[in-house]
Parts: structure tokens; sequence; C-alpha cells
């Protein structure tokens, strides 16, 4: 495949999503009856784009399988064994999402290979490793977006829960009072997370009826009271107070290492991330839950969470820095009259119009295409070049060429 192509992407229905955001992205009815949480834009095995070639629709996965070199482009191709390297989404959060960690690639492949030994079948709901690779990921905010990212300084984090706490988190309190370092911090975090369910129902019931009172003093116990509303008794209700707590304006972004707890609370964005949906999750869900392997994975430096720098790159693009190699977002914002192009040197892209209307010409075979909102467009690697032109604003995955 050598030609701009249309996408048409699967969404993901899953309890946390919206019933208005994604639909009106794509311009169906909305409010819908079933809540729509993820647009996936990619070829991961679990729910590939169709791409659609020579007037018929076929799984994006299959078509990079048939000529990856003239999509991925030959560095790409070769550097990534001939597979699309990222996972492009639209994320909508009406209401919170578990609180996760993903696995460096060492851990993927190894907790991958264990889980197909142990013949846990992929679609299986108790198994924690989808696929061999890693998921290191960074979110855009369409909308005001909330979420948590990365363990509190360990000092603001004691001051916070020592507002709510009694008798039962008294002593594990006092361990971290006692030992303010990553040890200490591991140690607290593991007797959290390992204590049984009768203790942490009553920890939890206990902290959120005083965390009340706070709620006008600091946001975070205003979510931990909402978390508590929602799963009730669940530790995961703690995390607001553990955890930094992060709000984004439209445009602003954050980058998720892998090791780093976090959980997304509310808001629309754009995701993109290595080809990967491995997530070990710890609270605040009805999936399955595995905290000795959390455990595991979960990085205990503590700091306040970092910002996504931007970079502008001509009039028309931004790009996100992050230290990913799998992938680059940018975002495209045209103005009636501006006209960005390409450069040659380029990796495959995936663009989706998030508003506006833009018109993308290829600048050698002359093909143009209308790009209205919702729509979404794979540019293979042999597409010498192309322009874009119009009143619009698009968020462009590709591939680090550097």
């Amino acid at each position: 495949m050598n030609k701009i192509s249309f996408l048409k992407n699967p969404v993901q229905e899953y309890a946390w999503g919206s019933r208005t955001a994604i639909q009106t992205l794509l311009g169906e009815p909305a409010p819908s009856e079933r809540p729509a949480a993820e647009l996936w834009m990619g070829a991961h095995p679990k729910s590939p784009s169709e791409v659609l070639v020579d007037g018929r629709w076929q799984s994006l996965e299959a078509v990079i399988g048939d000529s990856p070199r003239s999509i991925l482009g030959e560095r790409v191709a070769r550097k990534f064994s001939n597979t699309l390297p990222f996972l492009f989404k639209v994320l909508a959060a009406d209401q919170p999402l578990s609180i996760q960690v993903h696995p460096d690639l060492e851990q993927a492949r190894a907790g991958f290979e264990k889980e197909n030994d142990l013949g846990i079948p992929l679609d299986a709901a108790y198994r924690n490793y989808k696929d061999p690779n890693h998921k290191p990921e960074i979110l855009s905010a369409l909308t005001p977006f909330q979420g948590l990212k990365g363990f509190r300084n360990i000092s603001e984090m004691l001051e916070l829960m020592e507002k709510v706490s009694r008798s039962v988190m008294s002593a594990y309190l006092a361990r971290l009072r006692n030992e303010p370092s990553v040890v200490g911090l591991k140690e607290f975090f593991t007797s959290l997370m390992s204590m049984d369910k009768d203790h942490q129902g009553m920890a939890v019931t206990e902290a959120a009826t005083i965390a009340e009172k706070y709620v006008p003093e600091d946001r975070a116990f205003f979510w931990m009271v909402e978390l508590n509303r929602q799963y009730p008794g669940d530790v995961g209700v703690f995390s607001p107070l553990f955890l930094n707590l992060v709000k984004l304006e439209p445009g602003e972004a954050i980058f998720l290492p892998a090791g780093e707890l976090h959980a997304y609370l509310q808001g629309v964005g754009i995701e993109l991330m290595a080809n990967s949906d491995n997530v070990l999750r710890g609270g605040l869900t009805p999936k399955h839950i595995d905290v000795p392997e959390l455990l595991k994975i979960v990085d205990f430096e503590a700091g306040p969470a970092q910002e996504v720098e931007s970079t502008s790159d001509g009039p028309c693009q931004t790009e996100y820095v992050t230290p990913a190699r799998e992938f680059l977002l940018s975002v495209i914002s045209l103005d009636e009259g501006e006209c960005f192009e390409s450069l040659q040197d380029r990796s495959v892209e995936i663009l989706i119009c998030v508003s506006g209307g833009a018109g993308v010409t290829d600048l050698r075979s002359r093909e143009a295409f209308d790009l209205s909102k919702g729509t979404s467009v794979i540019i293979p690697s042999a597409v010498s070049g192309y322009t874009l032109e119009g009143n619009a604003t698009l968020y462009k995955a590709s591939v680090p060429m550097g």
C-alpha cells in the first residue's frame, strides 16, 4: 500500500466511558445507550483498525503484514520487526479508571511467556499480560482533564493522610513517618494493598467520612469522597492522597513511563502509546486485580508530577517531547489560508481531525481527500510528501526518525 487511505476504527465500550464524547466526535447520535471509552487507531491484534484498500475494508494489521516496508518505511520495519510500533487512541472518561501500572519491556516479555506456559487464554479475564510489549504512553487533553500520576512527595502524602486516618491506619503511617524513603514508601504501600478486605473497608470508610469536611480545602479530598461513592470500601479510594493530582487544560500533556502508578479520573484526551494492552490493576475496578504482580512492577520514587514539554516545528505543528522510541505525538493547527507541508524523511503516520475540516493532498499523485471532524487516515511512508490546508485541528501519530 503506497497511498493515503481512510481508516475505520473500533470503539471499546468500557463502563467508565462517555455516552457523548466519542459519539459526537464521530458524528453519531448522542447520548448513546452504551458508553464509548476508547477509539483505537492502529494494528493491535486485539482490535485492529480497518483500512480502505482498493474499495474494500481490510484489517490494518494484515495489510501491514503484506507490505510492511512500503507502509512503515525501511527503518521502522527493520527496527520493529515489520509491525506498527504504536497504538493511537481517543480516550473519554466520564468515571475514574482503575489504579494501574504498565510493565517495562523485560517484565512484559517475561509475564507474557509465563502466562502462555500456564495455558491462560489470551482473552481470559484473569490474564495480566495480553502481549509481550511495554506500554509507555502520552495523553494530551482535548477537554479539561484530571488524573493521578506518580507518588507525591512523602511529606505531602503524610500531611494529607494524617488528616483522615485514625485507628486502622495509624500504625501504617507511623512506619512511613519513621522511614520517609523509597524503602519506607514501598513497605507502606505494600502493607496498605495487602491489608485484608475487612480492615481495608474499615479504614476507607472511616477516612472517607472524615475527608468530607476537608473537601473545600484540597481537591484530593473531593476525589477521595467521590471514589468512595463509586467504589465503597476499595483501597484505591486512598490514591488521591498518595498520588499526585494532575489537572490538564486542552493541549497540555503528561507522559507515563513503565512502573508509574496512575489513574485517569475525568475528561477526554488523545493517547499515544507503544502497541500494547498490558495493564496491572490495583483497585477502583470490577476487572481483574493482581496486587502481588502490581507490586513487582511499581516504581516507588516519589516527587511532583511533570507535564510534557512541547516544541514548535514550523508555523502549524507542535510536537510533544518524550523519551519513547515507538511514537511521536504532534498537533497540527490550521487557520484558513495556512498550509502544512510534511517532511520528505518521514515514517508511517496516522492523522485524526478533532475539529474543523482540512484537505490532505498527496504531492506526488495529486490525489486529495477531505478530512472532517472524526475522520482519520493512515499515510504510509511510501507517500513521499503531502500537504494539509483548511481550518482544523489534527493530531498526528508517527515514529521518531532520529
